[in-house]
């Protein structure tokens, strides 16, 4: 997916990418309603990135909602060396996932949405893995779970 422009809310500081658009078709006595779902990412490049999901009967309605759902979404995760501190692992819903640091210059050696999201939040460095699912949203919620539970890590004696 490419980043998005930001013609819907007219914010520069944050950068957003559409991770998935969905249309949901749901049959009624009248016939059949057909909606949309749209789950987006935001952040700043810098340690922020919140996401959201949003249902509309049209696509750039549910990005708008989508968007605005991420923007109250927003968390901080720490990072080093633009990557993340320490290894992750974290089961949400049916999918286990995996994320650890990598040394500069490896790049993100992970798929699906995951790549998006640490790209959106700025970690340039990591590997992971996704074990158990296919489903794109469990997916984008579990690393958002795990990037949550995140740490900094302690100045010690060790510099």
């Amino acid at each position: 997916m490419r980043p998005r422009d930001n013609r819907f809310e007219g914010n520069k500081e944050f950068s957003e990418e559409v991770l998935l658009i969905r249309r949901v078709s749901k049959k009624t006595p009248g016939g059949s309603t057909i909606n949309f779902s749209a789950l987006v990412v935001i952040g700043d490049r810098k340690g922020q990135v919140g996401i959201g999901l949003g249902r509309g009967l049209e696509v750039p309605q549910a990005i708008r909602k989508a968007i605005r759902r991420a923007k109250k979404e927003m968390f901080t995760i720490p990072l080093i060396n633009e990557t993340i501190p320490h290894d992750i692992k974290v089961k949400y819903k049916s999918a286990n996932i995996i994320l650890k640091p990598a040394p500069k210059g490896a790049g993100l050696k992970v798929g699906s949405v995951v790549r998006s999201i640490l790209s959106v939040a700025g970690v340039r460095n990591a590997s992971g893995k996704i074990l158990r699912s296919r489903n794109q949203i469990t997916n984008a919620y579990g690393v958002v779970k795990g990037l949550k539970m995140l740490q900094a890590k302690k100045n010690n004696n060790h510099a």
